[in-house]
């Protein structure tokens, strides 16, 4: 995964390896749901899921050796990271393999750090760096999703992946949720100590 830290000033570059795998993950999507919700082809779900995972890590990684870390790319990832959890969470709920109320509270938490970012964009301000916690739990949730569609698509092996999948769901949520009252809190101490640029005296 290409972070902001990871981007050199200037980095606008959008035409990268890194870039062309984070937008061939994106186009993935409409294909994994059509696989898990419509024709219940749940192993080449799973597959699609493994390939973006590993594209996730790839992208990253190439970013840093090939010296092709972007703007572009430092958004794309996360995006795609965040709708690939959305999209497999709402298509695990159809399925009734995991509760609506854990999807909706994971969801929520993303809806409800979107208007904070305004914070940052009034005060001329970057979006706060990643968390590392809140890597930690985008790992926890992305490992977690994957155990779950393959104790759907392989009956055998629910010993194993069923409490593998539940136990980095339980985690991956405590923090996701933890994170995201911290961005919380950080925008609020941003809010209250930095001014809005119109406000700003003229210097």
């Amino acid at each position: 995964m290409t972070t902001p830290d990871d981007v050199r000033p200037g980095a606008d570059r959008i035409l990268t390896i890194p870039n062309l795998l984070s937008f061939v993950r994106l186009l993935g999507i409409p294909l994994f749901l059509y696989l898990i919700l419509v024709v219940h082809a749940d192993g080449w779900a799973l597959a699609i899921l493994f390939l973006s995972g590993f594209t996730d890590w790839a992208d990253g990684k190439l970013a840093r050796l090939l010296d092709q870390a972007s703007r572009l790319g430092a958004l794309l990832d996360p995006m795609v990271d965040r709708l690939y959890i959305v999209t497999t969470l709402l298509a695990l709920v159809v399925r009734d393999v995991i509760p609506w109320w854990i999807a909706a509270i994971l969801v929520g938490r993303e809806l409800v750090l979107v208007p904070t970012l305004a914070v940052y964009r009034r005060r001329g301000m970057p979006p706060p760096d990643v968390l590392y916690l809140g890597k930690g739990a985008t790992f926890l949730l992305m490992c977690a999703l994957p155990l779950l569609l393959l104790d759907l698509a392989l009956p055998a092996t629910s010993v194993v992946a069923h409490p593998l999948g539940w136990a980095a769901l339980i985690w991956g949520s405590a923090l996701y949720i933890w994170t995201g009252l911290l961005y919380i809190g950080q925008a609020v101490w941003i809010a209250r100590a930095v001014p809005p640029n119109e406000e700003r005296p003229a210097e």
